[in-house]
């Protein structure tokens, strides 16, 4: 099917039974999967139709993509989990899974310097890219949105060690001057050696000559977001530690905050595990369990938090979000 802004995204919480299962209700065959055990301490896992189904990734962790066969296959409505691995399927734990629709098909995209494979849903700013790395400052890579990116997950997925996940978000208070880093709390950190100090285009994304970002030879991973009117948006605002009402313009169903003036937890909440009072909430840069309690609530037209929460509502504080419509 055409890809469309219409059944992109969705939020699929379930119950592992240590075999094999059908994950289904996204309403679309996904192109990125991210999945986490709720339960208990477990990494991220996620799996892009990019690389391959059985080839994953750990927001958590600097590791290269690891062959696995957790996931047999994407499905019309969903996906397949084929083994009960801790990760993704162990018996009585609990996990949810964050499902986008990209373009299906990977095709090959020449608007660079470097020729990138992407798969994009252009209607709902999302492309997954995967290129090669050249080691030169000023190379670019076609995206495939048409938009300009306004959050780009990177990950060097040939790599381990010291290559963490690179975070590149185009709002007043971050931008390419810097980044900020998936994997760990630091806040926004001031370098030109990824983005070379140049915004995306509508086709392009410049590239400095890091290693994590652009090594020579070496295989990357980008997850590019546009925000689109009424269904996405990146956005930043100021902490006040009580009352805090963030517009959107729309309803979210999901969303992803970061702190950037200082360290702070990656924060994701959604409105399958609850919102409210109570709020549930998973951090993409740490193994840890969910935790509730966050007084977080989704209205009509953005989001509210109600709490002094430092990752979130820190009196002064500045941060980023992502925040993206359920089906």
């Amino acid at each position: 099917a055409t890809p469309s802004l219409a059944n992109s995204f969705a939020t699929e919480i379930y119950t592992g039974n240590g075999g094999t299962q059908a994950i289904t209700g996204t309403g679309f065959k996904p192109d990125f999967v991210w999945i986490k055990k709720r339960s208990g301490a477990q990494v991220h896992n996620l799996y892009d139709s990019v690389r391959g189904i059985n080839k994953v990734l750990y927001s958590d962790l600097t590791n290269a993509q690891a062959t696995v066969t957790s996931i047999s296959s994407f499905d019309t409505n969903g996906f397949t989990l084929a083994n009960g691995g801790g990760d993704t399927n162990a018996s009585g734990s609990t996990y949810v899974s964050w499902n986008w629709k990209a373009g299906g098909t990977p095709s090959i995209n020449t608007d660079g310097t470097t020729t990138s494979i992407v798969s994009a849903n252009q209607a709902a700013g999302f492309s997954v890219v995967k290129y090669t790395g050249n080691g030169t400052t000023g190379a670019t890579f076609g995206h495939g949105l048409e938009s300009k990116p306004d959050l780009v997950f990177f990950k060097n997925i040939d790599q381990s060690g010291n290559y963490n996940w690179s975070v590149y978000s185009n709002t007043s208070v971050t931008g390419a001057t810097g980044l900020l880093y998936l994997n760990l709390t630091n806040g926004f950190t001031t370098t030109s050696s990824r983005f070379n100090n140049t915004e995306p285009t509508s086709s392009v994304i410049t590239l400095g000559n890091d290693a994590t970002i652009n090594g020579n030879g070496d295989n990357q991973i980008a997850y590019c977001f546009a925000s689109i009117s009424g269904y996405s948006k990146v956005g930043t605002y100021s902490g006040t530690a009580s009352a805090n009402s963030i517009t959107t313009g729309f309803e979210p169903g999901f969303i992803m905050i970061k702190r950037t003036d200082t360290t702070g937890t990656w924060v994701i909440m959604d409105s399958a595990r609850g919102m409210g009072s109570n709020a549930y909430a998973l951090f993409p840069n740490t193994t840890a369990s969910e935790s509730n309690g966050w007084n977080t609530a989704f209205t009509a037209t953005g989001f509210t938090i109600s709490s002094a929460e430092a990752w979130i509502n820190a009196s002064g504080g500045t941060y980023i979000y992502l925040a993206i419509k359920e089906n």
